[in-house]
């Protein structure tokens, strides 16, 4: 019982994530080759890096050539939202995240990881580790095909490839919106702000990764002062949503 509502559910959850990260470390494998990497060279980022936009801002710097510390600044900007996802998860989590775990745990918070385990009432080291699983060896094998690969695909087949990404986000979030209409709120927020981001000028030139967090943490900050959770209400969801768990 405990495999099937931990590991195995992981696995599950995970299997559309790493197809959805299939395509698009594809079109990452592309891009790299074409700036000049080896294809061994693009696979051995994607093995230690799981992040699209962090990978790309990287080849770009390493290849501009950049310095050290704009290569640190940009991965800082892109990445940090991750701090706050680890931050936020980590409250879910149980006793058993400890030494190597914790690691694992920090290395593998995506955008989309995170959005599925923020659901579930606990996240047991079990479940993690499965749902890890497929994302990685999508983004990795991903990569490897784009980089060996990508020359024979036209032109179209590769702009289709590009927005797979915000699919799989449509994906996450829409059911999510449906439950929970204080969502609705926030996605809203965030849209506005993003867009305020992307076109008013002098915002727009703002770094994407401190865009994307502010855009978050406003969103979020904001929609708790219109409509806070109640700690009843919530501990009653968790309840029926961990019972529901278990008889799965």
């Amino acid at each position: 019982m405990d495999k099937q509502i931990g590991f195995r559910r992981g696995l599950l959850d995970g299997l559309p994530i790493g197809l959805g990260y299939l395509s698009v470390s594809f079109t990452f494998g592309i891009m790299a080759i074409l700036m000049g990497l080896y294809w061994w060279e693009a696979v051995l980022i994607s093995m230690l890096n799981v992040t699209s936009a962090g990978q790309l801002a990287g080849i770009t710097v390493m290849l501009s050539p950049g310095h050290y510390v704009e290569m640190l600044i940009s991965q800082l900007t892109i990445n940090i939202r991750y701090s706050f996802m680890s931050i936020s998860l980590s409250q879910k989590v149980t006793d058993k995240f400890t030494g190597i775990w914790r690691w694992l745990f920090g290395f593998m918070i995506t955008d989309e990881i995170f959005a599925v385990s923020v659901s579930k009432p606990v996240v047991r080291r079990s479940y993690f580790a499965g749902l890890t699983i497929m994302p990685y060896i999508g983004w990795t094998g991903g990569t490897l095909l784009g980089a060996c690969l990508g020359d024979i695909l036209p032109d179209s087949v590769m702009s289709a490839l590009g927005i797979a990404i915000y699919a799989m986000f449509v994906a996450i979030v829409v059911p999510m919106m449906k439950e929970k209409k204080p969502v609705i709120g926030v996605v809203c927020i965030a849209g506005a702000l993003s867009c305020a981001f992307t076109f008013v000028p002098g915002l727009n030139r703002i770094p994407a990764g401190i865009a994307i967090s502010i855009c978050a943490v406003a969103a979020a900050l904001l929609m708790s002062f219109i409509k806070p959770v109640n700690s009843e209400e919530l501990a009653e969801e968790d309840a029926a949503a961990a019972e529901d768990s278990f008889r799965e």
